[in-house]
Parts: C-alpha cells; structure tokens; sequence
C-alpha cells in the first residue's frame, strides 16, 4: 500500500504497522462514506492539519485549542471541499497570522485516526487527520479565536506542552523526513 494514492489526500509511505492500519482506514473511510470530506458527525470525517515548523526548523507552532483546552497541531475541517492539503493550509493560514507558509513535501507527513469528545452540538465521533509538513517564511503569529495561544515549540520540547502521541508523532519523524529531502 505504500506510495498509493487517495484522490484529494495525495500519496503516504507508510513506515511502520501503526501507519498502514492508520492508512488502511482512512482509505476505507474515503471509499465507504460519501460525505467523507463533510461535516457528518454520526459517520465522522476527514480533516487537514498542518506541522508548521519555524524557518530553521528546529520549533514547531502549536494552538493551545479553545474547545478541547490542549496544545495542537493547526489544523481543521474540510467543510466539503475534497482537497486536503489546502484544507490544512488554509487552517494555517487562518489559525496562525503567518503571512507565508510554504509546503514541504506534496507528500501526506502523517495520518492519525482519533475520537473527539462530545460537545454540546455534536456527539462523539472521529476525526480522519491528515497530516502536512510545512515550513513558515514571513509574518508574525497571532492567534485566532479558536485558541487561547499561539507557540513555537522546540521539538526537544514537546513534550513539556503536550502528550498527545498525535503532535509527538511529528518529533519522531521529522528526521528521518528532512534526511531523506532537504
């Protein structure tokens, strides 16, 4: 499965057993549910997220999130557009002030399969996240009304923010990735 594509999510090199079943199901949830790209709650649905690392990719920006009060990655709904890495870019762009941003890879970085809670409007369900690598170029960051903050957090750091294994994913690969291109 390596190296194939999902049409408006791009290709992924799975590198280990969690990658391809994360692969596996999301390629299953693209070509069983008909509004994957939508808002469908009760069937759940596919969202763009972006690692935007800081010019000398050392730090990574992170959104301290305002509904589910934890530190992530940017990132956000397709709201029925089946084109995810500018979903993600335009979350980006939105979630960070950053005036540049710019793709690393056209590659899909990685892909993580999670429940969200329950809220008030809507009931338990899954989110398909799909995972870009982008670098900024220019701007200052401000935080959007999303998030409570904004931060570049040193990779060395992560873990001191978060535990969430979905952003410590982009510690444990980022390496091998700017090995293998840049």
């Amino acid at each position: 499965m390596s190296g194939c594509a999902i049409e408006g999510i791009g290709c992924y090199s799975p590198r280990d057993a969690r990658d391809r079943e994360m692969w596996r199901r999301l390629q299953a949830f693209c070509e069983s549910e008909p509004q994957a790209f939508g808002r469908n709650p009760a069937a759940g649905h596919v969202t763009g997220s972006a690692f935007v690392m800081s010019p000398d990719l050392k730090s990574v920006l992170l959104t301290h999130h305002r509904k589910l009060n934890r530190w992530f990655q940017l990132g956000g709904h397709c709201d029925g557009v089946a084109d995810v890495p500018f979903a993600a870019l335009k979350e980006a762009y939105e979630e960070s002030g950053l005036s540049r941003i710019r793709l690393l890879s056209d590659r899909v970085f990685d892909v993580d399969i999670h429940e969200i809670p329950e809220s008030g409007r809507e009931c338990a369900h899954l989110h398909y996240d799909v995972r870009y690598l982008f670098q900024a170029e220019a701007g200052e960051i401000a935080a959007s009304a999303e998030s409570h903050a904004l931060a570049w957090v040193p990779l060395e750091q992560l873990e001191e923010v978060t535990d969430s294994p979905g952003v410590l994913v982009l510690r444990d690969k980022l390496q091998p990735f700017l090995a293998s291109c840049c």
